[in-house]
């Protein structure tokens, strides 16, 4: 089952976060859009519905792909790359088009769990987050493509000194920057039991490790997971849009969505969301969700 959530935060004025959850392709997506008045709601819209209409005309096996298909991946990575390099042409293309799009980019992490190889595939770019939980234990699965981390791979002797005057909001990858962009791909062996958390930087950049597996390990329910990450994020600043989106792995595990009732504040989750006075988390609707705010990254 999986459950999504996005919130607007504190001090933003606007949404530019956007999470997608395609209940019969099993395809959970999270994209933080960056731009500020450059459209980074824009382009996080662009970036998840992009994924779910690819997904949908792929459903069926006779449908020519835009993209060469690598015969090295399996099936699971090569509709996750192509879905995430087709989002990447879409925003490119819009942001050419209009002025007001022009400079527009998102981050975007996406998992496609597969029940018969019993395997979560999971395609990111920037550094929106996936998190596998299992036994008590929490492990980032994804690594943040920020200057920070690109600093540390090439000179991993940096003293904490040193680290503290890197810029920690740089992202060094993200779609829209560039025609061609290098997705990092992986897969995890899942478990009866595991959960997966997706997340925006406004839930990773506010809260630990530690404090995410908390949450998680003691919400029996995911919905109510999704609200508690969102609120302590709010609660230790709530500095950017947070959004989070989790998906337990269960005996006969059909990624069913399960529904969280809107506050009568949110407007419907079939249109974007506006920001509502008091502002009101969106939460997941049938197929996918948009909501979002923040300041360019970089």
């Amino acid at each position: 089952m999986a459950a999504g959530i996005s919130d607007v935060g504190l001090q933003r004025d606007h949404n530019e976060d956007c999470f997608a959850i395609l209940n019969d392709q099993e395809l959970y997506v999270v994209a933080d859009g960056m731009g500020g008045h450059r459209a980074g709601d824009v382009a996080s819209r662009l970036a998840t519905d992009s994924m779910v209409e690819f997904f949908r005309a792929t459903a069926a096996e006779d449908v020519t792909w835009p993209f060469h298909f690598d015969a090295r991946l399996s099936e699971e990575e090569n509709r996750l790359l192509t879905g995430i390099r087709i989002a990447n042409r879409q925003i490119i293309e819009r942001s050419l088009r209009s002025r007001e799009c022009h400079g527009m980019g998102t981050t975007i992490v996406g998992a496609l769990f597969s029940p018969d190889k019993g395997k979560m595939f999971i395609g990111h770019v920037g550094d929106s987050r996936a998190y596998r939980v299992r036994d008590g234990k929490i492990a980032q699965l994804t690594r943040d493509h920020s200057l920070v981390n690109d600093y540390l791979l090439a000179m991993p002797e940096l003293t904490e000194e040193q680290k503290s005057e890197l810029p920690k909001n740089v992202i060094t990858r993200a779609l829209g920057m560039q025609d061609h962009v290098t997705v990092d791909l992986q897969s995890d062996d899942a478990q009866i039991g595991d959960t997966y958390v997706l997340c925006s930087d406004g839930l990773s950049g506010m809260m630990d490790d530690g404090e995410i597996l908390e949450v998680v390990g003691e919400s029996a329910d995911i919905t109510e997971a999704c609200r508690r990450l969102v609120a302590t994020a709010n609660e230790h600043g709530g500095e950017d849009n947070i959004t989070a989106v989790i998906v337990r792995i269960e005996e006969t595990n059909s990624a069913r969505i399960e529904m969280a009732q809107p506050t009568p504040a949110a407007a419907s989750p079939a249109s974007p969301q506006p920001d509502p006075e008091p502002k009101a988390p969106s939460e997941a609707p049938p197929a996918s969700d948009a909501s979002g705010g923040d300041e360019p990254k970089g």
